[in-house]
């Protein structure tokens, strides 16, 4: 078996990369015709990041698994995987305590301004009256977070929460007899009550902006809202009036709706604003439950065995 891995390598993945029992070729997603040419020879694909095209799987001649390193397979043409008889495959579970543990860090972030704080030291302006003053600061404890979806990261944050003295709300379809926080009926209820509005929801055509002009009229002000899901749940025009007119006092937002990043996102440039690149599931505790389930996956194919965690 050999398997092409769409993602900018460094020095300790490849030494994970190596000690697999089957090739693996690291390819960067900036090096477009490198992927095309690699997929050839592919009998998996592991996907990161970056777009699995019709044209991606097309290429693949010999492709029998598309194995997802994350979660959400919104990225994957689903339907030309299909019609090829292509499986794909995602990792429910390994990246929860890193997201987990990112998405905590951008609420204490944006409460506590530490990127602002970290410019203003670096640039001898942490004593200015800017920087030192009382009210632009604030704690976790006594807010009330809600989270918007409540799947395997927000039930591992949710008692974090309440021990360090915050109160948890929760907006879900699914059940969730027995977890911590109190449950909310209604969307904008959510958005009605909560000092933190943490999402956890996959993009699907019915959560595609979820977080819009209506949801955030309903929001009082100074409230902060935290994305470590995925970019296209946010109506990014309708966040940035919200921050405008003080509704929100901020964001944390390890995604957006187009990545990279695009220079002219208004976003970029907001001290109320504390961004990531998409890295909340990167850690290499979670590679390393990764090439776990990757290595599982590739004997099962090899075998002929049903496959874990099977999309598609």
């Amino acid at each position: 078996m050999h398997a092409v891995l769409v993602y900018q390598s460094d020095r300790w993945l490849e030494s994970r990369l190596e000690q697999l029992p089957f090739p693996v070729k690291a390819i960067a997603p900036a090096d477009k015709s490198g992927v095309l040419a690699a997929m050839s020879e592919a009998d998996v694909l592991l996907h990161a990041l970056d777009p699995v095209t019709k044209t991606h799987i097309e290429a693949g001649g010999k492709l029998k698994l598309i194995q997802k390193i994350g979660v959400g397979v919104n990225t994957i043409d689903l339907e030309t995987a299909k019609s090829r008889g292509i499986a794909v495959c995602n990792m429910p579970g390994t990246n929860t305590v890193a997201v987990a543990e990112q998405a905590l860090l951008l609420m204490l972030a944006v409460l506590r301004r530490v990127a602002v704080q970290d410019r203003a030291s670096r640039q001898g302006q942490g004593w200015s009256d800017r920087i030192q003053a009382a009210g632009a600061y604030g704690e976790l404890a006594g807010r009330t977070v809600g989270f918007v979806g409540f799947g395997a990261v927000p039930r591992r944050l949710a008692p974090i929460i309440e021990a360090m003295g915050g109160k948890v709300l929760r907006w879900h379809r699914s059940d969730a007899e027995g977890q911590p926080g109190q449950r909310i009926e209604v969307l904008e209820d959510l958005f009605a009550k909560a000092d933190i509005v943490s999402l956890h929801l996959p993009l699907l055509p019915d959560t595609a902006k979820i977080v819009n002009a209506d949801t955030l009229s309903h929001v009082r002000p100074g409230t902060i809202l935290v994305n470590t899901a995925r970019g296209g749940l946010v109506d990014e025009p309708a966040l940035i009036a919200a921050l405008d007119d003080g509704r929100l006092a901020g964001a944390g937002l390890d995604v957006l709706a187009t990545e990279p990043f695009e220079p002219a996102n208004p976003l970029l440039a907001r001290d109320d604003v504390v961004l990531a690149p998409h890295s909340a599931w990167l850690t290499r505790e979670t590679w390393d439950r990764s090439l776990a389930v990757i290595v599982e996956n590739v004997r099962r194919v090899e075998r002929g065995e049903p496959l874990l965690h099977r999309v598609v």
